[in-house]
């Protein structure tokens, strides 16, 4: 049910498009109708044209009701099961804590080592607490080897954290970024593959900025067959002008099997 709910948020605007194409011919019919009607003046003939006016009339409230019901789903459906079911924690996205083994007990029994004769350049720094970096927090996920080069991503108004550049995808992931532009209107997912026919194709597009890294939407990889693809955000201001874009090179692939226990 979740992933029809999340196909029909991303193929929205093809179906209202639809809709409005199909009300407006069902419109044209019932007009039609209307101007029969009126124009004749034998019985059964007026009949005929009430039984199509009626019929069209039908059919023309059950698409807007059918409209609704899309605008339902993509506005307050997907956002709320969103919102309820994400399982991606923030912290999932960091590399665990490097853990270094545990030395074993010191032996006090054994003689003392002499260090008189290890001479160390510099300054004396035995009563000094050394600090370590911090490793650099990556994103989850298997990164494939030599991916090919990101596109633009230079602007700090559209960049892409995850998906990260030769990501293996095969589950609904988060998508973490920055978007936002001067006059900002609208960003938007596209996707460039095999089931786009090599074309960028629009995935969802959304209005509220995101000036710090965060979360800028989801993306679902099922509905695509796996192979390689492009995934680009895009970021416009409102007069609709590209102000920044960030292209990432990702795989699509079947989910990976969760080995099953065995049974005792």
């Amino acid at each position: 049910m979740t992933t029809v709910v999340f196909l029909i948020e991303q193929i929205a605007p093809g179906l209202y498009i639809l809709f409005g194409v199909a009300i407006f011919w069902v419109w044209r019919r019932w007009g039609r109708a209307r101007e029969d009607l009126r124009a004749t003046h034998f019985e059964f003939e007026r009949d005929l044209y009430r039984n199509r006016s009626a019929n069209a009339l039908t059919s023309m409230i059950l698409l807007i009701q059918l409209a609704l019901v899309v605008v339902g789903i993509q506005q307050v459906v997907a956002p709320t099961i969103r919102a309820n079911t994400d399982t991606l924690d923030v912290e999932t996205i960091i590399d665990p804590p490097f853990n270094t083994p545990t030395p074993p007990p010191v032996d006090l029994s054994s003689p003392p080592i002499d260090s008189s004769g290890v001479f160390i350049g510099g300054s004396d720094t035995s009563g000094q607490i050394q600090l370590t970096a911090v490793p650099t927090s990556t994103p989850v996920g298997t990164l494939l080897p030599n991916p090919d080069p990101v596109e633009g991503c230079e602007s700090a108004e559209a960049t892409l954290q995850i998906p990260a550049n030769g990501m293996l995808v095969f589950s609904a992931i988060r998508i973490v970024g920055t978007a936002y532009t001067d006059n900002f209107s609208s960003y938007r997912f596209e996707l460039k593959g095999a089931s786009t026919f090599n074309n960028f194709a629009p995935l969802a597009e959304y209005t509220s900025p995101v000036n710090e890294v965060g979360d800028l939407g989801q993306f679902v990889p099922s509905f695509y067959e796996p192979g390689p693809y492009q995934f680009r955000l895009t970021v416009f201001d409102i007069t609709n002008t590209l102000k920044a874009a960030c292209t990432v090179n990702i795989t699509i692939s079947e989910p990976i099997p969760t080995a099953t226990p065995l049974t005792p």
